[in-house]
């Protein structure tokens, strides 16, 4: 039922930023400024004033900073999220008794003051010694001897008017403004602060188990420590390793996902426990949890962080089934039901039932394996398939995680409902994957990365970008050789400020599927040792370091802001520009979308939102290939052999002139 006052008379309502209305938080980085907007009326012709509060969840105190109007009716405030953890955040509004009582006096005054105002200026008497009350002991001496003032026989209208309309009046009837209708909008809204990895990452997947020196041995942690040098060169901070836990060795999968393993067949690692154990345990081929600490530590000496995924799944033979057979779903027929996606089968893994009777004891022990990971260095989580599990869980392991680890990150592998990919960003996770690898033609593109970047979306979804996984060999990249696999890290690196690639399969352009028509990479790393041969010619290693390169020296590509597509007129063309709020940092990529021929084109910028003078030539320095180019105007032909580079990476550079009249660029 709505609650009625006939003293209140401000309406608050369009609060931007808002998730279904204060039911989920926003997402910000640490350093971040939150601008908030609102449309505040009320009835009549008063001045209203505003005020946006904000403090850290576990504080009580408020502070607040002043909204100004933006547009008829529109007001704006901002406040700057200092420290990882929650804000919250909420307008309060109410009509300005004395703002409007200054504006009135103006008014008749008429700007010849000829008017007597001796009235008036009682009324205004009346509203700064109300003041008084409210102020601070230091102000009342100042507050009274005003009212005094305006109220003296003594004084002069003219010295009254003075008064009344000084800034420092303003200032203090500002700071003591009568709030006693004020309206305070109906939410408190909710800030959720993340350190900076959480928006801008690079991520590089690597199976541990093939990282050994020989063909057909097992790769360990000290062998993964081998790779960290190379890895970190290529400019990764992420390094993510697929599950690290004991293979089930029931209906274990060989070959190409083949039903039946050969003796030597190392299976799925998504294929978690034995009886050595489950998700706390590691394969013992891969070392012991000391090894794992030491690789944490080498990593972080290279800069990077160790990620693991998260697969809450078994194996038949992992220890849940035999001490928690309530934890799964029975069939008439006394089986576990495996797990499948008609027409895909995994015979060798058992989901979990988050319809148990007992899935309070489910929740717990689940969140007992992100802790125990936690305890162990880990801080960043790949979670595998969180759509296939409840969404309340993952709402409240997540909140009750960052709870007393409010720097872990959790990344969602949700391919999946647009929908349901956004609740997951809502209920708490990071980041997520997206349908980048399946987005191919300038207009998917565009229209997809504006919905990211443009809409609400935006507020709470944060793309991680990846063109292939051990899951995922998309068309584009079975056909379009060396220069398919360029253009995509170029699109994943610079349309969005987090991306990944399935390492060495990547690197080394490989591009072969199991069978025409699938997917699926033909002799899988998931279900085999490989030894890969890094350094043999056409990889991309030194590609990939100087794509990493430009996006560490360019702050503009680390987060999805002001992300803006360009005119060209060419389909195979496509063109867009990121810049920093203050525009020092402007980088303009144009990518021929054909890997197999050449394509020209026509690119319009607008130089004015860009700040770029029409009558002055302009530098477009390709960060790629170190060429340089003098522009002018808004329309300039580019050209792109994919043969030799399939894209621009142009860092824009303003011309300006010194004293001495020597052209330079900033």
């Amino acid at each position: 039922m709505t609650e009625f006052s006939d003293r209140k008379r401000v309406v608050i309502s369009v609060v931007k930023p808002e998730l279904d209305a204060g039911r989920f938080p926003i997402r910000r980085v640490a350093g971040d400024r939150l601008i908030v907007e609102a449309d505040i009326i009320a009835d009549g012709h008063d001045i209203l004033s505003a005020v946006l509060l904000y403090r850290k969840a576990i504080d009580s105190d408020w502070h607040e900073t002043p909204m100004q109007v933006v547009g008829q009716d529109r007001w704006r405030g901002s406040f700057v999220v200092q420290e990882v953890g929650q804000y919250v955040y909420t307008v309060v509004a109410w009509v300005d008794r004395f703002k409007s009582w200054r504006r009135d006096l103006t008014k008749r005054l008429d700007g010849e003051r000829q008017e007597d105002v001796s009235v008036n200026l009682l009324v205004g008497a009346e509203l700064i010694a109300e003041a008084s009350a409210r102020a601070d002991p230091d102000d009342i001496p100042t507050i009274g001897r005003w009212a005094t003032e305006l109220r003296s026989r003594d004084i002069t209208q003219e010295k009254k008017v003075d008064l009344a309309l000084s800034d420092i009046v303003s200032q203090l009837m500002d700071r003591y403004s009568d709030r006693r209708f004020a309206v305070q909008y109906l939410h408190e809204l909710i800030v959720s602060v993340d350190r900076e990895k959480a928006r801008y990452s690079t991520w590089y997947e690597m199976f541990p188990r093939s990282c050994a020196a020989k063909p057909g041995q097992h790769g360990t942690f000290r062998d993964c420590e081998e790779q960290l040098s190379r890895i970190a060169g290529m400019g990764f901070d992420t390094l993510y390793f697929p599950p690290i836990h004991p293979v089930g060795h029931t209906n274990r999968k060989g070959r190409n996902n083949s039903v039946s393993a050969g003796q030597n067949d190392p299976g799925t690692p998504w294929a978690i426990g034995t009886a050595e154990g489950g998700h706390k345990a590691i394969h013992p081929k891969l070392g012991t949890i000391e090894d794992l600490h030491r690789l944490i530590r080498k990593a972080d000496e290279h800069g990077m962080e160790i990620a693991l995924d998260l697969a809450f799944q078994c194996s038949p033979d992992h220890p849940y089934v035999k001490d928690h057979p309530a934890w799964f779903v029975w069939r008439p027929d006394g089986s576990i039901q495996f797990a499948e996606n008609p027409p895909k089968k995994y015979q060798d893994i058992y989901p979990l039932n988050f319809e148990s009777d007992d899935w309070q004891g489910l929740w717990e022990e689940l969140k007992s394996v992100v802790m125990f990971w936690i305890e162990q260095g880990i801080r960043v989580f790949r979670v595998d398939n969180p759509h296939t599990k409840s969404f309340y869980f993952w709402e409240w392991l997540i909140a009750s995680v960052k709870k007393d680890h409010p720097d872990v990150i959790f990344l969602a592998e949700a391919f999946t409902r647009p929908i349901v990919m956004y609740q997951l960003a809502k209920l708490g996770f990071d980041q997520s994957y997206t349908y980048f690898a399946w987005r191919n033609t300038k207009w998917e593109l565009t229209q997809y990365f504006t919905e990211l970047t443009r809409s609400e979306v935006n507020e709470f979804f944060r793309p991680n970008l990846w063109p292939n996984t051990p899951d995922i060999l998309t068309e584009y990249l079975q056909f379009g050789g060396r220069p398919a696999f360029m253009a995509r890290l170029v699109l994943a690196a610079t349309l969005g400020a987090s991306y990944g690639i399935y390492g060495p399969a990547f690197e080394l352009c490989e591009n072969q599927p199991r069978e025409p028509g699938s997917e699926e990479y033909l002799d899988s790393e998931k279900y085999e040792l490989k030894h890969w041969d890094i350094d043999r010619p056409g990889n991309l290693g030194d590609f990939i370091a100087r794509v990493n390169r430009i996006r560490r020296e360019n702050p503009t590509l680390q987060s999805n802001s002001n992300l803006e597509f360009h005119p060209v007129d060419n389909t195979e063309l496509i063109c867009f520009s990121k810049h920093t709020d203050d525009l020092s940092d402007t980088v303009l990529v144009v990518v021929n979308l054909d890997p197999h021929h050449v394509h020209s084109g026509w690119i319009e910028l607008p130089l004015e939102e860009l700040k770029l003078d029409m009558r002055q030539p302009y530098q477009v320095h390709d960060l790629l290939t170190e060429a340089r180019f003098l522009w002018q105007g808004p329309r300039n032909y580019v050209e792109l052999d994919p043969a030799i580079s399939p894209a621009h990476i142009f860092r824009l550079r303003r011309r300006m002139r010194t004293e001495r009249d020597f052209d330079y660029y900033m």
